[in-house]
């Protein structure tokens, strides 16, 4: 089996194994070298670790400097995917924003298939992508059923591979479209093919999240959910693992958190006129060295 195949399948298999995956966010080769060695050992406990990397659109574009607009697509994301996997063999779940036509969607799965992508995640709006998390603050415009659900037929099949998951998110708790039309388009979404729904929200209190979550389950007891607590950050993995989510995503912080720490840096050496003042908050020269395998 190659490796495409191999990555592909281990991610399908996880989610058949686990209750609940956590997947974090990578942009870059080192970023994902980061989040495959990161472990936490707990004592007389097995260890955690990351399961699988999200390649997120927006950190792919705000790490080159452009707007998350949807202005990458696929095939400009791909240069990126396969230097990840030239150093990371966790598989990946790929931010396809809104999927785009879907005659080029169609390529697009073909093209992630090939390269050993483990699952598509594509939502379901239309016209110019914006942000989710800026709500009804912006204009955002979601598709029809009937559309997005040509769209998901579509993907599926186009994909080689059914270890290619595709899977539909949805919008509606971002555009305050309300719980019963979130789960009438998922269960719609489901029924058209989709291998799992990611639902998002916008909501700090992450009530709405949970509620949809028991909802949801009410229907569709085996089919893989998806959250990413990027607004509900005080909700821990354990009760999102314990509402019924089969995958919690960590979708930006790695970028964040580096865009922070770098920011820092490069103010406190105009700062103090050298360098003395940052070195603990950087890696030492002889871990860095020692990060990547084959350097010494």
């Amino acid at each position: 089996m190659q490796d495409a195949d191999i990555r592909r399948t281990n991610l399908s298999q996880l989610l058949r194994r686990k209750r609940c995956l956590r997947v974090l966010e990578a942009h870059s080769p080192i970023s994902a070298l980061l989040a495959e060695q990161s472990r936490l050992e707990r004592g007389a406990g097995p260890s955690l670790s990351y399961d699988a990397i999200w390649s997120s659109s927006l950190t792919d574009s705000t790490h080159k400097g452009l707007p998350d607009i949807e202005i990458l697509s696929p095939s400009n994301r791909l240069h990126g995917i396969r230097e990840i996997f030239d150093v990371c063999s966790l598989p990946m779940i790929f931010d396809g924003d809104t999927g785009g036509k879907a005659e080029h969607f169609a390529i697009h799965v073909k093209m992630l298939d090939r390269a050993g992508v483990s699952a598509v995640v594509i939502e379901d709006k239309c016209g110019l992508k914006k942000n989710s998390l800026f709500g009804n603050a912006v204009s955002q415009l979601q598709d029809s059923i009937e559309e997005f659900c040509d769209k998901i037929r579509v993907g599926c099949s186009s994909r080689s591979h059914e270890d290619l998951l595709i899977i539909a998110r949805c919008e509606s708790l971002i555009l305050d479209k309300g719980m019963d039309d979130a789960i009438e388009r998922c269960l719609a979404y489901v029924a058209a093919g989709a291998d799992g729904i990611m639902i998002h929200s916008r909501k700090k209190d992450g009530l709405e999240i949970l509620e949809f979550a028991r909802l949801f389950r009410r229907h569709c007891p085996r089919v893989p959910l998806i959250c990413v607590p990027t607004s509900y950050a005080h909700l821990s993995f354990d009760e999102l693992e314990g509402a019924g989510f089969n995958a919690v995503i960590y979708a930006n912080h790695m970028l964040r958190s580096a865009y922070m720490a770098m920011r820092d840096v490069a103010v406190g050496i105009l700062e103090h006129g050298r360098t003395l003042e940052v070195e603990p908050r950087c890696l030492g020269i002889d871990e860095i060295l020692d990060l990547v395998p084959g350097t010494r």
